[in-house]
Formats: C-alpha cells, sequence, structure tokens
C-alpha cells in the first residue's frame, strides 16, 4: 500500500502542455493554426524558456481554447519507423478536441476540404460522436463532441 507522500493524488492540477515533434514546421502551423484553427502565440505570449526557439523558427506553440500549450518542435530527420501513419509508432494514442455537438459536422467538412487524412470515423458512441484523423507527421487526432 502505498503512503500518501509517495504518490501525487490530489497534487497534480492539469495538463500544463503537449509537445510534438514536427518534421515540416510550415506544412504543422499551418495545420494546428489553419486547419484546426488554434492560437499562435506570438510575442509576449511566448514563455521565456522558449523565446530563442522560437525566434529560430526551432518552435512554434499554439494555445487550445481552453488554455492548454501545444509546443511544436522542429525535428527535420523525424521519420516513423513505418510510412504508413496507420502503423503505430508510439507509445501516445492520440490527441482529442472537443468541439460544440452542433459545430461536428462543419468540423469534419474542413478536414475533407483540407484533405486531411481521416482515420476512421466520423462514428457515433454513447458517449458522442468523434472523427480520427492525422496531422502532416501522422500523428493522430480526434475532434469528439458530446450526445446532443
Amino acid at each position: 500500500m502505498s503512503h500518501p507522500n509517495t504518490v501525487l493524488t490530489g497534487c497534480l492540477r492539469g495538463v500544463h502542455h503537449i509537445a510534438l515533434n514536427v518534421r515540416d514546421m510550415q506544412a504543422s502551423r499551418h495545420f494546428y493554426g489553419t486547419v484546426l484553427g488554434l492560437h499562435q502565440l506570438q510575442g509576449e505570449e511566448v514563455p521565456a524558456t522558449l523565446k530563442a526557439e522560437v525566434a529560430s523558427g526551432k518552435v512554434t506553440n499554439f494555445r487550445t481554447p481552453d488554455g492548454i500549450i501545444l509546443d511544436l518542435f522542429w525535428e527535420p530527420d523525424l521519420r516513423p519507423p513505418n510510412p504508413d501513419p496507420k502503423a503505430a509508432f508510439t507509445r501516445a494514442n492520440h490527441l482529442a478536441f472537443d468541439i460544440a455537438p452542433e459545430l461536428f459536422d462543419r468540423a469534419i467538412a474542413v478536414l475533407h476540404e483540407h484533405r486531411v487524412l481521416i482515420d476512421h470515423g466520423p462514428v457515433s458512441r454513447p458517449t458522442g460522436r468523434g472523427i480520427y484523423f492525422y496531422d502532416p507527421d501522422g500523428f493522430m487526432l480526434e475532434i469528439r463532441c458530446n450526445q446532443a
């Protein structure tokens, strides 16, 4: 049995940031900023610890609508073990974005308009609807909503 001082129960306050390696920073900035519409941090919004990396083009930061920071790290030699994005190559499964039920079909249309590679979906479950797709580097994302 664990002692209260040896576990983090009640200590963690939330997700601070998510960091992804990307091969093509321009394509990834377009995908996360234009296609998904996330806010790209600029100027004083950029964390002081990353200002040099952002200025050199090695890092780009976005903020999700609920305030979580998504850091993209430029790794030009990044290659998954298998070029097929459907072949799992990382311990991460996917990153899910929540959307209002009335906007879900619009999100699907935007993904199709931008020719985003869809893994599967849309799917309907008792908990809601979702669609799974890939970013330019083959990382799986989901847009999901609660049942209307």
